[in-house]
This record gives structure tokens, sequence and C-alpha cells, in this order.
């Protein structure tokens, strides 16, 4: 690798902003070079830290052991051309953590413990770069998503900057004076009532304290190899997450105040085509911007490289030469699972059936909105229906006890008639049935649907209008999902914004919105990489037929012209030459 190579790709690593190129010259040459083939382990959990590595080509493994088994260990993550690691370990002055190997034929840059220690005493400035990947990635691990996808990988976390939390804190902090002042008064006075009204409020005020804690705990700024994200909770009451693809980023920016810069803190501001995501309050949010920035800057060149294959398979093809065409990574998850139908009996799966919340079948995803919106919608005429009927049995339980009346009697005239109450109660109880139909078939017809190309928002009234939305689902710029209130969280369903060009989708009141959500994800990365791989087809067919006519004449091309003497030019006496070939 060439020296302007090594600073090259150095450069582009966050650990190292802030340094000028003759500087990254002085630290690129102190690299030496290191191959490993396929299993080859790089160092083991629990060596003695010996230097520090960058990934130039290739795949290598991160192992660490299983969290539910401590026996087992497993491939946590695993690290691609332009990502580092080994630095924690140096830093911190400990054993390795984990234990890398390489996942195919890999070529590292490796910087000796000596030479590590001398950069960060010599650029002091760097040392806050290597803080933030290490405390990102502690937090990586000690954190577990289960909405990421089985290739998703995160390179940066962050909760806001503790100042949030000492702010939370003042309020709940200073009110433990009132109870201190009434244990004071009740111990002077020999007064039960203000030490226990004390004790009480201790109590409460503690738990509000830990309420606070646990709140700013739960709200994170994340950043993988595929998006951008806010994820933002409050438990039992509210939680949201909003993400941004990589390749929607038009901007990364950071906004601090005189106090931030003096505490390091501030805003980083990721703006899209369709807005932005603020992370207020971050840590060395100039650190964290240049993270986000590697990041969108890696994606695009990923995406120049993919082009760049597909050019080379369809000249292959046309070649009639094998085509090597590496498999898509696995994109996130369905969140949502479904029993095994086989253990359920049929009267339950058939009575399941009228409340399904999704469903997918030949492609299509469809959703309705939660059941619990139906219950808060047709209350009114179940609790009039189920009063019909208690009035039924209540006259029913009448008739059959007294010795004056029962369902059959005689009128003045002799003729036998029924008890007109008992029939009237059936015909007045079809009204309130009906209503509670009608409630059913309009939550039954609002339908949101996700298929392979496209987005679906349905709403259509019992005889009445129905209005039909529906968007490319590659057009989508962004999604996010909140959950507000008890009731939403408790029953898992909130709703799913998307926004798509100058429009936004709402899939409102939908169960378990984070699997929605993951669903569009999945979808719309598929067709993007579907799109993307026939993009520019006809172009590159063309193009490639010119290669491939090209290749197959190349004798023609190159072979040296044979002059035949009809070919030879004509010379007069004095021995010019005459003709076109002059």
């Amino acid at each position: 690798m060439e020296l302007r190579q090594r600073v090259n790709l150095i450069n582009k690593i966050h650990l190292f902003n802030g340094l000028k190129e003759d500087q990254l010259a002085d630290i690129a040459v102190k690299f030496e070079e290191l191959r490993y083939s396929a299993n080859d382990i790089v160092f083991k959990r629990g060596d003695k830290p010996n230097g520090f590595y960058i990934v130039t080509k290739g795949k290598v493994n991160v192992i660490r052991p299983d969290s539910e088994d401590k026996k087992k260990e497993r491939v946590w993550i695993w690290l691609v051309a332009g990502d580092y690691f080994g630095e924690e370990a140096l830093v911190e002055n400990r054993n390795r953590s984990a234990t890398i190997t390489a996942a195919e034929d890999t070529h590292l840059l490796f910087l000796s413990r000596a030479n590590f220690h001398d950069l960060l005493g010599k650029f002091s400035k760097l040392k806050p770069n290597f803080l933030v990947a290490i405390k990102s990635h502690k937090l990586a691990r000690a954190t577990k998503f289960d909405w990421l996808g089985p290739k998703e990988i995160i390179y940066f976390v962050a909760r806001r900057h503790k100042i949030r939390l000492y702010q939370a804190l003042v309020t709940p902090v200073l009110s433990l004076i009132i109870p201190a002042l009434l244990f004071l008064w009740g111990v002077m006075v020999g007064a039960v009532t203000p030490v226990s009204l004390a004790v009480v409020g201790i109590i409460f005020i503690l738990g509000w304290i830990a309420w606070n804690a646990l709140d700013w705990s739960n709200d994170y700024y994340i950043v993988t190899n595929q998006r951008v994200i806010w994820l933002e909770k409050v438990i039992g009451l509210y939680d949201s997450r909003e993400e941004a693809p990589l390749s929607s980023i038009l901007s990364v920016g950071v906004e601090t105040d005189q106090l931030g810069r003096m505490l390091d803190y501030g805003n980083v501001i990721v703006r899209t085509f369709v807005g932005r995501l603020e992370f207020d309050y971050v840590d060395h949010p100039n650190q964290a911007a240049e993270m986000i920035r590697e990041y969108w800057e890696r994606i695009k060149s990923v995406t120049v490289i993919s082009q760049k294959d597909v050019m080379k398979n369809t000249i292959r093809e046309k070649l009639g030469l094998p085509v090597d065409r590496k498999k898509l990574d696995d994109l996130p998850p369905v969140v949502i699972t479904n029993a095994s139908v086989v253990e359920q009996p049929l009267w339950w799966l058939a009575f399941k059936e009228l409340f399904n919340l999704r469903t997918e079948d030949a492609g299509k995803i469809i959703y309705h909105k939660h059941w619990v919106v139906l219950v808060l919608e047709a209350w009114q005429p179940f609790a009039l229906t189920l009063f019909m009927f208690f009035l039924q049995i209540w006259r029913a339980v009448y008739l059959l006890n007294s010795p004056d009346a029962s369902f059959i009697y005689r009128n003045s005239a002799g003729s036998l008639r029924p008890d007109t109450i008992s029939m009237a109660l059936p015909m007045l109880t079809l009204p309130a049935i009906g209503w509670v139909i009608w409630r059913y078939i309009d939550w039954k017809n609002d339908i949101f649907m996700v298929t392979a190309d496209e987005i679906f928002d349905i709403d259509r009234q019992p005889f009445g209008k129905e209005e039909k939305r529906a968007a490319q689902i590659e057009s989508i710029m962004s999604t996010s999902y909140t959950r507000e209130g008890f009731i939403a969280y408790l029953f898992n369903y909130g709703t799913v914004k998307i926004t798509v060009g100058g429009a936004n989708f709402d899939f409102q009141d939908v169960a378990d919105p984070a699997g929605v959500q993951a669903d569009i994800d999945r979808r719309r990365m598929m067709r993007i990489a579907k799109k993307g791989e026939n993009a520019g087809k006809d172009d590159r067919e063309r193009f490639a037929t010119w290669i491939a006519a090209y290749h197959e004449n190349i004798d023609d091309f190159t072979k040296a012209p044979v002059i035949t003497p009809k070919d030879e030019p004509k010379k007069d006496g004095g021995g010019k030459q005459f003709g076109k070939n002059k």
C-alpha cells in the first residue's frame, strides 16, 4: 500500500480528525502491513494489547462470550475495510476483551503499542476522538436493540449529556428540604405526624429522582451502517423511534453555546431531504459529528463500488464469463411473530381471524388498527347491546318465576298472545347489534398495506366513500413511530409516520409500530437494492455490447495492416508518389 493510499485511508477515519496532511503522513509511515488468511487469529481474548489495527481489505470477526451462556462464544459483529479495532485495551491499559479472527483473506494496517502511545502523546487533541469511540462501543455492547438487522452494526451510540440529568434532578433534590424540615419539626415537638409525612415525602422524592435518572438513560442517538436513529422513551407513557437512511443525509452540523463549549456538549444536526434529526445535548459533539460524516461518506463510496460491480458483471455476461454475484446483506427482521397455529384450537383461530391485526399474503402485508381502537369506538353500542340482552334475560327470569305472568297468555278476547315486552326487546336490540357491526366493519375497512413496490393507506366507510393514497416505497425519505399514553404503551400500539417527498403517511394505531416500521424499512431497502441493480440497465447493456465486440475482435483491431502490391502507391519517373495514398 503506497504512502498516499495510507494517508487517504486514515484521513477518512474520524479518530484522526484535526490533523494536517504532513502530520498524517508522519503517522502513516509508522503503520505496518499485515495479511491474514480466512480463520486466522489476529489476537485472543485476554491477550496483552500489542497495538492498534485498521482493516484495509477483507473482514474480521469480533468474538465475545455469549450473553446467555458465558461458556460459549459467538460473533458479535464484524468489521470491514475502513473499520478499526484494538484501541480500547491500549487506552485503558488492560487485556483484550474479545477475540479477533479473519473471516476471509484480510489486509490490516498495524500500529505498535509504543507508536500508538507516542501518537496520543504527540497529538493530545486526538484522545477525545478515541474516548468517544470507546464510550460508544461500550454502550453498544451493554444495550440490546432487538429491532436491529442481523447484519446491522452500531458504529455510534450516545445518551444525552449528564448536564440534562443534573438539570432534571435540581427540582426533586431541592424538594428534599421540605421533608427534612418536617422531620426536624416532628423531632423538636415530639409529634408523630410530621415525621410520618417526612418519611412519605422522602420516599416519594427518591422515587422521583430514580424516575428522572431512568428516563434520562432511555434516550439514545444511534448511527449504524444503514441509518441514523433517535430513540426516545418514557417508560409506560411514551416511546418513539425516528430514523433516516444514511443515503438520505445532506449535511451534518454542530450547534453549541458558551456553557456547551466549556463542558464539551452540544447539538448534532443531521439534515436530510425532508427535514432534520437533532441529537441534542450530545457529549463531545464535534467528534460525534465526524463519526456520522465518516459513515455517511462511506455509504456513498459503497454505492459507487456497487455500481462498478454491476457494470463489471454485465460485461462478463456479454463475454460469456462466469459472474460472481454478491449476496445482498440480510435486512432488518420482521419483529412481529405469530404463535404456532398447530397448538391453537380451531374455534380460537376462527375468532382470532376476525381481529387479525397483521396478515401477509402473496408479498403483501396488511395492517389493521389495534383492537383496542375498536373497543374504544364501539363500547357504547356494545354496552347498549349487552344491556338489552340483560333486559331480555331479566324478563325471561321474571316470567318464569311469576305465577301471574307467562310468555303466552290469553287476552280479554280469549286469544293467545305472546308477552309484549319479551317480543319488543329483541326488536329493540337489533339496532344496537347493527351499530356494533357497523363499527366493526368501519374498523376492518381501515387498511394500511405494504407491497414490494408501494405503500397504501386505504380508508373506506361502510356504504360510504373510499379514500386511497399510495406512494412508491423507494421514495420514502424517513420513518418514525410513536406510542403515546399508558394504554398505547400497555397494549403496544401506535402511529408509524412515513415521509415521502412532500407528503406524509400516517399508519395510525397499528399493533407493534416498531415491527411495522421494520417491515417498511425492510421492503424499502430491498426495493432500493433492486432498483440500483437495474438502474441504467439499457446503457450498461449497450456499453457492455461494445466492450464485448471489441474483446471478441481484438485481433482485428490490433493486427498490423498488410500492404498488397495493388495497394502500393505508384511513382512517376522522378520518384514522386501520387494518388490518394500519397
